[in-house]
């Protein structure tokens, strides 16, 4: 731990120690990244209203339940005025920005019709709301497109990046294929796009030295922006029968907060979200996770009807505010640990107008 404390550039086996970490070792550096995140990126939170755009999906991943051969979800995709009046409703309330996530699909319809919410979002906005997009591997001429029409970033997880283990999360074929996911990050980050991925923690056959090695990974291909969290399984996936496997809730909860402390410490300016899933585990587990080093929350603002239709993981939490309360209780949970809202904020990422493998001061010495 003392190593940690010094400098941020640490080995597989210093960051597997520390997602080891238990007790006072554990606190320690919880603390540590606490302190690193004020002094880079401050105590202001950033809000990204999700927008679960819409659960068809052509891909089999094994630990997913909008996965194509899940035949128990009602499939649904909403209209271009639904989005446009969810924008707009969320912009109003202070929002700066919005993420549209999405199961992947990459024909000529769905890519359209992407390209027509943003370029609308834009314009109603006045370019007033940032846009972030999740909707998996795209052509690079779809990449470039969006990102001209006014895109701010792109989220694309590789949930691990160890190859071994990515294999055995997904089928064996070319549209589930490793190398493409790298390649479909680099070219994001060619385009221009804030470069956004993310690890699943906790996962079945997986280890903290593979957890370690997704922390230097991240390091390495320069990201922005990162949205990771805890592995739920999912009774209608494959996965789901090796979930005596699993590390018990509380465990694997712990260890995403460290998967988080241990990010901020690497890579001080980048913008890291509190995701749903760390909720889901713990009531208070976005305030604990913007606590030790995430400055991102996304509230969902899918309308209402849609929320129980994106079910990735089982038991996902779905709030029992309307959005204006929503925001309001989230305020006071955040004025708790010494935070607030970044209201009408953008809150794009500091390591990406700084200049991606930039020395960070902020840390030099401590």
């Amino acid at each position: 731990m003392t190593k940690i404390t010094r400098h941020s550039r640490l080995s597989n086996d210093e960051l597997a120690s520390a997602l080891s970490s238990t007790g006072e070792e554990e606190q320690a550096l919880f603390e540590f990244s606490s302190e690193v995140k004020l002094q880079s990126v401050g105590n202001e939170v950033y809000l990204r209203g999700l927008i679960e755009f819409s659960n068809i999906c052509i891909k089999d991943c094994f630990y997913c339940g909008i996965r194509k051969s899940n035949s128990n979800v009602h499939r649904y995709s909403l209209n271009h005025e639904e989005v446009i009046e969810t924008v707009k409703l969320a912009y109003e309330r202070g929002y700066g920005s919005v993420a549209i996530q999405s199961g992947e699909t990459v024909s000529k319809v769905f890519t359209d019709k992407i390209d027509r919410i943003i370029r609308e979002s834009k314009r109603i906005t006045s370019n007033g709301i940032g846009i972030t997009l999740s909707c998996g591997e795209q052509s690079e001429e779809t990449y470039k497109r969006w990102f001209e029409s006014g895109t701010d970033r792109y989220l694309l997880r590789i949930e691990t990046s160890s190859e071994e283990l990515y294999k055995k999360l997904h089928p064996n074929d070319e549209l589930h294929s490793y190398s493409k996911r790298l390649k479909a990050l680099e070219v994001l980050q060619k385009t221009g796009y804030q470069l956004g991925t993310g690890v699943m923690i906790g996962l079945p056959f997986q280890t903290v030295e593979m957890l370690a090695e997704d922390l230097l990974f991240m390091k390495e291909i320069d990201i922005d922006m990162c949205g990771m969290g805890p592995y739920i399984e999912h009774r209608h996936t494959p996965l789901y029968k090796f979930r005596e496997q699993l590390l018990p809730p509380a465990e694997r909860f712990r260890l995403g907060l460290k998967m988080i402390s241990l990010l901020r410490i690497l890579m001080p300016d980048i913008n890291i979200a509190a995701t749903t899933a760390l909720q889901t585990l713990d009531q208070r587990g976005r305030e604990k996770a913007v606590a030790v080093g995430a400055n991102v929350i996304m509230p969902n603002i899918t309308p209402e009807i849609y929320r129980h239709d994106y079910i990735l993981y089982e038991n996902k939490p779905v709030s029992p505010y309307n959005e204006g309360d929503e925001l309001t209780n989230l305020e006071k949970c955040l004025e708790s640990i010494g935070h607030k809202i970044g209201y009408f904020k953008q809150g794009n990422s500091k390591h990406y107008y700084l200049g991606r493998n930039s020395v960070n001061e902020i840390i030099k010495g401590t």
